[in-house]
């Protein structure tokens, strides 16, 4: 990674080392500044799943066309303020009902403090998901998020008949238990937006999801990830924390394979992106060999993309809640069985599954994941410390 700092500095050392003091090698001003036309061009090369393509520009920080500050000036004095009141009242309300239905009830503890509420049993546990997946559409009609376009794909004839003649061979009664078990899919794999991409899967399936370990100490916040069985994972730890949170989301994954009540798992590539680009899944879902749901995610827009790329997040909620309309569209494939290679290998896997959706929303794929995403964010803001870069803690 210090090699792509290097790059781009190069330019910038050689011009300083001539300078009055002697030619001192040490260059402290900015990676990019705001003339350097030839640097945003290497670095949207470079960084492109990151880069933002919508009239904000980069950072949102862009020149706007009048028509666009007369519009957000408009939805400050009206949309904003009604719609900041409405999102933290459903918040409140949730962590209410969460706090009522955790009250003299313990958390499931598991090792590397991992806590949660996701293994209640009765009218607890279905009155957190059942209002939990309500006030999450809730919040996204709130944040502009009116209709929803599905789409859910099917097996094609082909398909079916091939899985149909592999069981032909089968006892009647063992074939029914198999369907039944092989048809539920223990994790769901989606592509990585924006946090509203949360949103849209606790509406739709209220998964678990792995989070950063602050997250379980956030006011309100905390408690719902706790009641959604959330893994905790502290992602600048070079200890064996890996892997103890991957063995937790195996575990989690063929839990949820076997046990129709057990929360699936939802999993991410490493950090969001632009929107067009589809990054590189970790192996932790496919190392359990079970069965697996793609879902895509795609955010069509005409002037503010609700994608969270290069962006910061206080600008990017800001953009979303001056937006009248937004729009998302989700599109979920049928469930992916691994053939016995790809239950050997898990990486396999990953990638045939990665590609299968990269193939059906066309999506472009990148190799690139959250430090050169770190790298591409110094640069635009001028930071040229490549330790803090790569070691800071997320926003």
């Amino acid at each position: 990674m210090e090699s792509e700092l290097k790059d781009l500095n190069s330019k910038q050392l050689k011009s300083t080392a001539s300078s009055d003091d002697g030619g001192s090698a040490k260059d402290d001003r900015p990676l990019l500044k705001p003339d350097a036309a030839d640097n945003i061009q290497e670095l949207e090369k470079k960084f492109a799943p990151y880069v933002r393509n919508d009239v904000y520009g980069t950072m949102g920080r862009g020149e706007l066309p009048l028509a666009e500050k007369f519009l957000i000036g408009i939805a400050m004095v009206t949309l904003l303020p009604i719609r900041v009141v409405l999102a933290m009242t459903v918040l409140v309300i949730y962590y209410l009902i969460c706090r009522v239905c955790t009250l003299f009830s313990a958390p499931n503890r598991g090792e590397d403090e991992q806590e949660d509420y996701a293994h209640m049993g009765g009218w607890r546990r279905s009155v957190v998901v059942v209002t939990g997946r309500f006030l999450s559409r809730v919040m996204l009609f709130v944040l502009g998020f009116y209709w929803i376009t599905e789409t859910f794909r099917i097996l094609d004839v082909q398909e079916k008949s091939e899985n149909e003649a592999k069981n032909q061979s089968k006892d009647e009664d063992e074939a029914k238990d198999q369907d039944e078990e092989s048809g539920r899919p223990g994790a769901i794999i989606s592509n990585h937006v924006s946090y509203l991409d949360i949103l849209y899967h606790m509406s739709s399936s209220f998964p678990s999801f792995v989070a950063k370990r602050s997250v379980a100490k956030l006011p309100l916040v905390g408690l719902i990830s706790k009641c959604l069985g959330c893994v905790y994972v502290q992602r600048e730890s070079k200890s064996s924390d890996f892997k103890g949170v991957s063995g937790v989301v195996t575990e989690r994954v063929r839990e949820a394979h076997r046990d129709k009540s057990a929360p699936m798992m939802m999993l991410f590539p490493g950090t969001t992106t632009n929107g067009d680009y589809l990054l590189p899944f970790k192996t932790g879902a496919f190392l359990a060999r079970a069965p697996v749901l793609p879902v895509i995610l795609r955010y069509p827009y005409q002037r503010f993309s609700p994608a969270w790329d290069s962006i910061s997040g206080a600008r990017h909620v800001f953009f979303l809640l001056c937006q009248f309309v937004n729009h998302i569209e989700v599109t979920s494939l049928p469930v992916y069985h691994p053939s016995q290679q790809e239950k050997d290998d898990p990486k396999l896997y990953a990638e045939n599954v990665r590609r299968l959706m990269a193939s059906e929303r066309n999506l472009i794929l990148s190799d690139i994941g959250l430090a050169e995403k770190r790298i591409y964010h110094a640069a635009l803001n001028g930071n040229n410390s490549l330790p803090s870069v790569l070691h800071q803690k997320d926003d």
